[in-house]
């Protein structure tokens, strides 16, 4: 047990956390958005220093490889279903993100004998936009406010379909191998 592993299990924790805040008195009680906002907020920062903990100071054990995207996955995937839920999120768009995550991890497992796909920058960039659209989503703000949470959420979709196409596309090179590609044993 590290500190990167105790902040990835802190994570998981807070999930049911996030979740009650979040469908306490309705779901749109003021002060519970802003319980279950800052709850999801967070989250999502010790994800970021988690990672960076473990890379900097060598703490990458077998548990954070497995639990960190499991932790990463129920907070988004939290997140999403209990927007929709509330009919503050399209279910389409949950659908698409939680699809392309499940589908992501089974490509992954699928061809992890063959190599490892490892995160991309594309993929980072979606996790932020995606917290980032989630965040805003949460607050109990209309108006403007409201609109761009809607706007980044639409980009987070984009996003969250490139990257899915992308680790397709790079699980298949690892399937098959890339043209020219193989080595000689």
């Amino acid at each position: 047990m590290n500190i990167a592993n105790v902040l990835t299990i802190l994570r998981i924790v807070i999930v049911p956390l996030f979740l009650m805040a979040l469908f306490t008195a309705g779901g749109h009680d003021t002060n519970w958005r802003w319980a279950a906002a800052a709850l999801f907020g967070i989250a999502a920062i010790t994800d970021r220093i988690d990672g960076q903990l473990a890379r900097k100071y060598g703490l990458v054990t077998d548990f954070g490889k497995l639990a960190d995207p499991i932790a990463d996955k129920a907070l988004i995937g939290a997140a999403l279903v209990g927007l929709s839920m509330l009919g503050d999120l399209p279910w389409w768009m949950t659908i698409v993100i939680v699809a392309r995550e499940l589908g992501v991890t089974l490509l992954r497992l699928a061809v992890v004998r063959r190599g490892v796909i490892p995160a991309g920058r594309g993929g980072k960039l979606k996790t932020l936009v995606q917290s980032v659209a989630i965040a805003v989503l949460l607050l109990p703000l209309s108006g403007g406010f409201a609109t761009a949470g809607m706007a980044l959420m639409y980009v987070a979709v984009v996003l969250t379909v490139v990257t899915g196409l992308d680790y397709v596309a790079q699980a298949a090179r690892l399937w098959f191998g890339s043209p020219g590609g193989r080595r000689a044993a």
